[in-house]
């Protein structure tokens, strides 16, 4: 197929039903780019000799060096199928898992999803996580299982068995697909059960008329129609290929007795199943027709076969690759006419995918759905914008929707207002560099967003008007740095922009939204890969560029017309960003440019993040070594443009205790007499300070602020594992209640959905589960506050005798009448406030809390502190705690200002109490551990396992893929060992092995960091000294370090001179 012409692109934009928005899904190395360099080289943009080779799509100089994809790239492309002509939108997305949030961006704008495996490899972890983004998004795919040249090449497997092994690669491509559907299906009909246990009561089972007991033991799968979702050459959803040696067919029109889960999918044609003990009719037909043609052009090199295969075929080489020295050249040059792969792929897009207009509206709603709100909860006229989803039409009359899913760096001297056009007689021979180098005063514009529209975007029609600042450029020489626009930075993810009517102002028209702004579109592009193609308008369905918005959005936002449009669900990221570093300029004067830099950074990067630490530092955060490194090259090359260095990556960890332990480090029981030594050196060190708080033996902590108006105790309790783990996953329904019990001390009234306080109850529920015992009675109703930053895995009980405050609850108990309202003391904040403190910095080395209790147990405040006189004295217990009239008063003196000096000191003594309270329990730190997954084969597995032990990693399993000689190896990793980790391993294994690491969860690690050796056995074991290596206390003193924090350790050991042991000649 020859160039498509610019305007026949604009003309098929404006037909929605042939129209397809897709992106190409896989693992790293799987071959996603080489199969879109095919596609590209469909429609002339590319030679088709160079289709595998130059990887057009992949624009940027690191990606070309290190040959792995890390940004999306768009291309628009022409294809005809009989006679119906379709505008295919792609997109090239990154497989490597630090770039995973790329993935999340293109996935939202499509409707479709080519998923790419290696046939070879099989499906690799990564299939498994864009599999699942898929439909989490509701889109469909497709299959094309790629590298099948190497089934013959380097494996030379016989046809038989590469006919079994890809039958075993559908299967494990559909049983990951079975088990999305499954959940999916479990998850329906749990909500179903939640609605009916209204209409039956509670205890009682449905009875039949006859008086038997009836149980539903269905899960709900067998009603449901599935076969749809499957992948099965005979429902033409599959390609076979060879991307590199550009061929690829489908099966719809062949016999393929293929077995995918656990169905048996045949196509009769012409010809007959071969009998029992026959071959196969796909071998038969299809894989000893290209294993012959491998064997003549590749393995014997016979030119008579080869001639006579061509022959058959009715095909056209020409002499030069007949003459070739390169099997390849040949090879590529015959299937390229015989099996041409962008006809196989382009014509099952077109037919199994679908169009914009075919969006279901359970996606639509899925989309317009924000946070835990439910559709049918949304206002009526939002409810009424997806008919105009549905009908995907250009009227005048719909609105217009775009959502923005990323902004990406162009160069200034890209964009084509910016471009000169020559004539092909002004200048015949000027290259496209020479042809740039001409361009002077050029107007900066550098930040693109793609979108996705749902309505004609015409400036004359809707009254797009809008200019940017513009800065000149100077000439070539010079723009090194062309991005040099001031952005102004909006602290959220998604913006709802959208146009007023006339006649109206903001306040008239502004819905309550938070971050919510008005503006107008510009400039519109059409993305082709490594150039812009400017339009005028856009029809609705396609995915274009919009310039002229970085003045707006920060990452991703939703535009419209209407005002009733809620921003769209954010984005669903695999990757959570874990690596820190400080970033500095290597010249002070130059630190504006670096912040001007790391901005823009933040907005062209859709998991980056910018953050400015307490202590002035700039951290960068990264989803890991891979992408830090890229992000580091757009700094210094692109944004900043100027030298920086950056420290060694920064180690999040988190400070937390655990039960004290029974035996020792040598697995001895720790006898009743060590314990009561321990005690009776605990007291021996409080009675050095007696103005300190006082620790007794059961760990409650006692401490008086300097005043002596008050006293409070706190004890430290360890969480059970799973309870943390709960907290740390529920901190979006937390803050959720702790902002309805702020609205209600201020007397106003949050409104929230009734599916999230079925979210809350749910967390209650599960959270009482999890605390059992004697210990933990009523816990669950006594919890103070959340921690840190109110929403943090922490936990602050009230244990202090007749205070009744007002319950963390109360979101769920505002419809049940209490006998009397609950107030809040005064300084009930101070407390609050210290707890927050306490567990945003721990004392082991300054990082959070996770996984603590701590239960106030004791307040006395004295009568001077209460009521605002000046006299001092202590008050007892049952003054502080009483309920009585009296007692409340002086609880809520009106002289006394909560924000006063006393106020202050309660905070500083609450904090001191909460850091000594958890001292006086076994403190660990806790470690951010990786998930690593490994492919390797058998004769490296022995170096894998050496580098894992290195770095402090545990395997938990490890797995043959059957039909191949790779072991699949899990294990875990601290994020603090990882830095080089995938280097070495491909080093030691000779490249036979790549790390995919992920992070995973946060784990104890074991060691105490304050061990010293205090029983006999533990002195014989390891010595006076005990100088062996100890992992956690070398992680807390690198982390004391860094913060300039003390740091107890011995610089000289001995000061004599070391005398040799040989004798002096």
């Amino acid at each position: 197929m020859g160039h498509t012409s610019l305007e026949k692109l604009i003309r098929l934009q404006k037909k929605t039903s042939n129209i397809r928005n897709i992106c190409i899904l896989a693992h790293v190395d799987h071959g996603k780019t080489t199969l879109a360099d095919c596609l590209v080289a469909s429609n002339g943009i590319i030679s088709t000799r160079l289709a595998g080779k130059m990887r057009y799509l992949d624009s940027r100089e690191d990606e070309q060096i290190r040959g792995i994809t890390m940004k999306s790239s768009a291309i628009s492309l022409h294809f005809t199928s009989g006679e119906s002509e379709y505008l295919i939108n792609l997109i090239d997305s990154p497989g490597h898992v630090d770039f995973s949030s790329e993935v999340s961006t293109a996935v939202r704008l499509c409707d479709g999803a080519i998923v790419v495996v290696d046939a070879v490899e099989g499906v690799c972890p990564q299939t498994q996580a864009v599999l699942r983004q898929a439909w989490l998004e509701n889109i469909r795919p497709v299959l094309v299982i790629n590298k099948i040249d190497r089934l013959i090449v380097e494996l030379k497997l016989s046809p038989q068995e590469a006919y079994t092994h890809l039958q075993k690669i559908l299967e494990q491509v559909n049983a990951v697909t079975g088990a999305l559907f499954t959940s999916k299906v479990l998850e329906e009909r749990a909500v179903k059960e939640a609605e009916l246990e209204g209409a039956v009561p509670e205890g009682e089972v449905p009875e039949l008329s006859g008086g038997e007991q009836v149980y539903d033991w269905s899960a709900g799968l067998e009603e449901t129609d599935d076969s749809h979702l499957y992948f099965s050459p005979d429902q033409g959803n599959v390609v076979f290929a060879s991307a590199f040696d550009s061929w690829g067919f489908r099966c719809a029109h062949c016999v393929i007795p293929l077995q995918t889960h656990n169905h048996t999918h045949t196509i009769t044609h012409t010809h007959k199943i071969s009998s029992k003990g026959k071959k196969p009719l796909f071998v038969q037909l299809v894989l000893d027709n290209i294993w012959s043609l491998y064997d003549a052009v590749v393995t014997r090199r016979d030119k008579e076969k080869v001639e006579k295969i061509v022959a058959s075929l009715g095909l056209k080489v020409m002499a030069r690759d007949l003459r070739h020295s390169d099997p390849k050249v040949l090879l590529s040059a015959i299937c390229s006419q015989w099996l041409p792969l962008s006809q196989a792929v382009l014509s099952m897009v077109c037919e199994r995918l679908p169009s914009p207009s075919e969006m279901s509206a359970e996606r639509v709603e899925k989309l317009m759905s924000v946070g835990t709100r439910r559709f049918d909860s949304l206002p009526e006229k939002t409810q009424q914008l997806t008919q105009a989803f549905l009908d995907c039409v250009s009227e005048d009359s719909a609105p217009v929707i775009v959502f923005v899913s990323k902004m990406f760096a162009v160069d200034s001297k890209a964009l084509p207002q910016n471009k000169q056009r020559y004539s092909t007689h002004q200048l015949p021979y000027t290259t496209r560099q020479d042809t740039q180098y001409h361009l002077h005063n050029t107007q900066i514009q550098f930040l693109i967003k793609w979108t996705m529209s749902r309505r004609t975007i015409q400036g004359f029609l809707i009254k797009i008007k809008f200019t940017t600042k513009k800065i000149t450029a100077p000439p070539p020489t010079l723009v090194l740095c062309s991005f040099s626009l001031v952005l102004a930075l909006i602290p959220f993810l998604f913006l709802f922009l959208f146009q007023l009517p006339e006649g109206c102002s903001a306040d008239d028209t502004v819905p309550s939204v938070p971050h919510l702004a008005c503006c107008t579109l510009e400039h519109l592009y059409m993305l082709m890969g490594r150039e812009l193609e400017e339009l005028e308008e856009v029809p609705a369905g396609n995915v274009l560029g919009i310039g002229g918005m970085e003045d707006f959005i920060l990452k991703s936002a939703t535009v419209s017309t209407s005002p009733a449009c809620p921003p769209f669900t954010p984005l669903n990221f695999e990757a959570t960003p874990i690596v820190r570093v400080a970033i500095e300029p290597k010249h002070p004067s130059e630190m504006p440019k670096l912040v001007h830099g790391m901005r823009l950074l933040n907005q062209a990067d859709p998991c980056a993040e910018v953050l400015i630490q307490e202590t002035g530092e700039h951290v960068l955060v990264t989803a890991g070594e891979v992408h830090l490194q890229r992000c580091l090259d757009d700094l210094r090359e692109r944004f900043a443009k100027i030298e920086i260095s950056a420290s060694k990556p920064i180690i999040p960890f988190r400070e937390t205790i655990i039960r004290p332990p029974k035996v020792d480090m040598v697995n001895e029981d720790l006898g009743r007499q060590q314990k009561v030594a321990v005690i009776h050196q605990a007291k021996e060190e409080q009675s050095k300070y007696p103005e300190g708080p006082q620790v007794d033996s059961g760990g409650l902590v006692n401490l008086t602020t300097p005043n002596k108006m008050a006293t409070i105790g706190v004890r430290a309790v360890p969480l059970p594992e799973e309870a943390t783990r709960l907290l740390e996953g529920s901190a979006e329904l937390i803050r959720t209640m702790e902002q309805f019990s702020l609205f209600a001390r201020e007397g106003k009234t949050l409104e929230i959905s009734q599916k999230t306080l079925e979210q809350i109850q749910e967390f209650r529920t599960r959270l009482e589960g999890h605390l059992q015992g004697w210990k933990w009675r009523n816990a669950v109703e006594r919890i103070w506050a959340f921690g840190p930053r109110r929403c943090g895995p922490n936990i602050l009980l009230n244990g202090v005798e007749g205070y009744q405050r007002p319950s963390v609850w109360q979101c769920l108990e505002r419809e049940k009448e209490k006998p009397e309202a609950a107030t809040l003391r005064d300084f009930d904040n101070s407390i609050v406030s210290g707890f927050q403190l306490a567990t945003l910095s721990g004392p082991m080395c300054e990082e959070p809390l996770m996984g603590v209790c701590f239960s106030v147990e004791i307040s006395m405040f004295s009568p001077s502190a209460v009521s605002g006189e000046s006299e001092s004295g202590g008050s007892n217990e049952a003054e502080a705690s009483s309920s009585s009239a009296g007692g409340q008063s002086r609880w809520r003196g009106d002289v006394t200002d909560c924000y006063g000096p006393f106020s202050g000191q309660l905070i500083a003594a609450m904090k001191e109490a909460c850091r000594h309270a958890f001292q006086a329990k076994p403190q660990r730190l806790m470690a951010a551990m990786y998930t690593c997954e490994i492919m390797a084969t058998a004769e490296v597995l022995g170096r894998v396992y050496g580098v894992l032990s290195k770095r402090e990693g545990r395997v938990l399993n490890e797995e043959m893929k059957e039909g191949t000689d790779m072991f699949i190896i899990r294990a875990v990793l601290p994020v603090a060992e990882s830095f080089g980790f995938a280097d070495e391993m491909r080093k030691r294994t000779s490249g036979l092995a790549s790390p995919q690491l992920v992070f995973s969860h946060w784990e104890v690690i074991s060691s105490d960091p304050f061990w010293v050796p205090t029983t006999e056995e533990e002195y014989l074991h390891f010595g006076e000294k005990a100088d062996s290596a100890n992992q956690a206390l070398k992680y807390m003193n690198a982390v004391r370090k860094r913060k300039g924090l003390y740091v107890e350790e011995k610089i000289v050991e001995h000061a004599e001179k070391q005398r040799t042991l040989g004798k002096n000649k």
